[in-house]
């Protein structure tokens, strides 16, 4: 149960409706990430906002995904690590091995896709000041500043929706429960 009104578009503030009738028509259901985040309009349009502008990032589809998976994933973040792993599957082609290496936090055999992963994790852990050496890595595996700072980006835009979800403690939407993760599972590989 939501600890947050899941809002609808009949009783969402006026300012968030528009906006949840673009989304509804856009998915074919209306995440309850969305429904929470329509409490507070404001937040609503920085997520979509936030998130349109990650989509015109250098980084492809599959290593923004592995941003999104492996920050949800760290901030015990359910509903985004199953949504997450729903495009990663459905969208960017990401191999099931990939993905459950990305929900355990474990190492991926990609090592480019790898290197986004423990630059996504050393980001987090660090608030950005991650280390010469972690930077020189991330660096190796072909990336430069600039997608540096695309992760970055990427963490901005899963630290709202991760943050807003463990604070309301939103429900999966029917559409996500073949997708469904648990915590426990990254505390368990670590």
């Amino acid at each position: 149960m939501s600890r947050i009104p899941l809002r609808t578009i009949e009783n969402a503030p006026v300012e968030a409706k528009e906006r949840l009738v673009t989304a509804e028509k856009g998915s074919g259901f209306l995440p309850n990430l969305l429904r929470i985040l329509a409490n507070a309009p404001v937040a609503l349009e920085t997520y979509q906002t936030v998130g349109a502008i990650n989509g015109r990032a250098s980084l492809s589809l599959q290593e923004r995904e592995v941003v999104q998976i492996t920050a949800g994933a760290i901030h015990g973040c359910g509903f985004c690590v199953a949504g997450h792993t729903a495009i990663a599957t459905k969208k960017a082609g990401l191999d099931s091995a990939t993905i459950e290496g990305l929900r355990a936090g474990s190492r991926l055999a990609d090592p480019r896709l790898d290197a986004v992963a423990r630059f996504t994790e050393a980001v987090i852990a660090t608030r950005g000041a991650v280390s010469d050496p972690e930077l020189a890595s991330f660096k190796a595996a072909g990336y430069g500043d600039q997608q540096a700072l695309e992760v970055i980006l990427g963490v901005s835009l899963a630290t709202l929706c991760n943050f807003a979800n463990n604070l309301g403690q939103t429900p999966l939407n029917p559409q996500l429960e073949a997708y469904q993760w648990n915590p426990d599972e990254r505390a368990a590989a670590e």
